[in-house]
C-alpha cells in the first residue's frame, strides 16, 4: 500500500483537549485546532423529532481525531481482528493520498501517497478495499491482501468512465458506484478533461465482472446506499433538481434491476448533501453543509456590494439524519461542512464523519448496516 516513509512522518498534536494529530512535511494543508464540549449532553446534536433520542448517548460528545486534511472524503472503517479497534482510511484528494486514523493509538498518518485522487472507498465482502480514482486514472480499483492493485472499471461501451465518485457493495459481492464530472471539471482534484460519457450515471459491477449502467437520467449522482435489507438503492443527485436531492428506487428480485424513482429528500434549505450511510434502522445519515448558492442581489458589506451567499453555513454544517421515509430527525453541528461518513468501532456504533480539513467522531445508540 506504499506506506509513508516513517523517517518522514512528523505528529503534532491539533488540540490538546482532544488529542487529534496532524501530520506536516511533503502535504501541508489547514489544520483546526478543536475543543470538545465540557458538559452533557453535547449540544452539537440537535433533536429535530423526539424519535431520536433513543440514538443520543447523553455522555458522548464530539472529537475531532485528525485534521490537516485540504478536503477530506470517503471515509471507509477496517475493524481489528477479533473484536479489537480498527482503522479508518479517508481521502484527502487535493493533496492525492489516503489517511489512516488508528483507533488503538490514535495516530493520523499518511496511508498511500500517491492515492491517484481518490475519493470513494468501500471495504469488499472479503475485507479489501475498493477505491474510486476519481481523475487522471478515472478508474475504479480494488486494493489485493498483497498490495497489488485489480482494475475493475474503466471504461463503458469503449469510452473512459467520468470520474468514480461513490461506491458500495451489495450482500451478492456486486460493486455499485457513482461517475458524475466532479473530478475532471477542474485542477484542484486532478486534471481537468472533457467527458466521453454522454451521461453520468450509476454502474453495476457484477461479481463475474461485467459492467452495466443501472441509472443514466441523474445529472451528477454523488453518494449512494441501500436500505439494510438492499430493497431500496438511494443516490443523491447533486444537479438537475432545484435543489439536491436523494431518490429512492426499488430493487428487483433479482437484485439489479431498479424501478420506481421517488424523490425521498430534497435539501430544500440551501444544504448541500453529499456522501451518506444508513443504519441498522433505515435512517440515512447525510453529510451537509452549504450548497454555494447566492444571493439573488448583492447587499452591503464594509463598504462594497457582495453577493452573499444562501443560508448560513455555521446553521448547515454538519450530519443530518433522516427517516427511512424521509423525516428530518436529527442535526449533528460541526465546525465544517461534513462531506462523507461512515460507521466504524469495535461495535460498529461509532460515526465518522470526513469534514473539509478534518475526522469527526461521536458514538451513538445506533448501528451501521453494515
Amino acid at each position: 500500500m506504499n506506506p509513508f516513509n516513517p523517517a518522514r512522518r512528523q505528529l503534532l498534536a491539533a488540540g490538546a483537549a482532544t488529542g487529534a494529530a496532524v501530520l506536516t512535511g511533503d502535504a501541508l494543508a489547514q489544520a483546526f485546532a478543536f475543543t470538545p464540549n465540557q458538559r452533557y449532553p453535547d449540544p452539537a446534536v440537535q433533536i429535530l423529532d423526539p424519535s431520536f433520542a433513543k440514538y443520543r448517548i447523553y455522555s458522548s460528545t464530539l472529537e475531532q481525531v485528525g485534521t490537516g486534511m485540504r478536503w477530506a472524503e470517503g471515509p471507509v472503517y477496517f475493524p481489528g481482528d477479533n473484536g479489537a479497534p480498527g482503522h479508518v482510511l479517508v481521502s484527502d484528494i487535493p493533496n492525492n493520498r489516503l489517511m489512516k486514523f488508528d483507533e488503538a493509538t490514535g495516530a493520523f498518518t499518511v496511508f498511500k501517497s500517491p492515492s491517484n485522487y481518490a475519493n470513494g472507498n468501500t471495504r469488499d465482502r472479503q475485507g479489501r478495499l475498493i477505491s474510486c480514482e476519481h481523475s487522471v486514472t478515472r478508474r475504479v480499483v480494488r486494493t489485493e491482501k498483497n498490495g497489488k492493485l485489480t482494475v475493475l472499471a474503466d471504461s463503458f461501451e469503449g469510452k473512459r468512465l467520468n470520474a468514480p465518485n461513490d461506491i458500495v457493495v451489495k450482500s451478492d459481492d456486486s460493486v455499485w458506484f457513482t461517475d458524475p464530472l466532479f473530478g475532471i471539471n477542474g485542477e484542484w482534484e486532478g486534471s481537468r478533461a472533457k467527458p466521453e460519457q454522454a451521461t453520468t450515471n450509476v454502474y453495476r459491477i457484477d461479481a463475474n465482472g461485467s459492467l452495466s449502467a443501472v441509472i443514466t437520467d441523474i445529472v451528477n449522482p454523488n453518494g449512494l446506499a441501500f436500505s439494510p435489507d438492499e430493497k431500496k438503492l438511494y443516490v443523491v443527485e447533486w444537479k438537475g433538481t432545484p435543489n439536491r436531492s436523494i431518490w429512492a428506487y426499488d430493487v428487483g428480485a433479482d437484485g439489479r434491476t431498479l424501478s420506481n424513482k421517488t424523490k425521498l429528500i430534497d435539501a430544500a434549505d440551501f444544504g448541500a448533501l453529499d456522501g451518506f450511510k444508513v443504519d441498522r434502522d433505515g435512517n440515512l445519515w447525510c453529510g451537509w453543509g452549504s450548497n454555494g448558492a447566492l444571493q439573488a442581489e448583492p447587499s452591503a458589506v464594509g463598504g462594497r456590494q457582495v453577493f452573499q451567499l444562501k443560508g448560513r453555513p455555521e446553521d448547515l454544517d454538519g450530519v443530518m439524519v433522516f427517516s427511512p421515509a424521509g423525516k428530518p430527525l436529527a442535526h449533528i453541528r460541526l465546525p465544517e461542512r461534513c462531506a462523507n461518513l461512515c460507521w466504524g468501532g469495535p461495535k460498529h456504533n461509532r460515526l465518522y464523519m470526513a469534514s473539509c480539513h478534518s475526522l469527526y467522531a461521536m458514538y451513538f445508540e445506533a448501528h451501521g448496516a453494515v
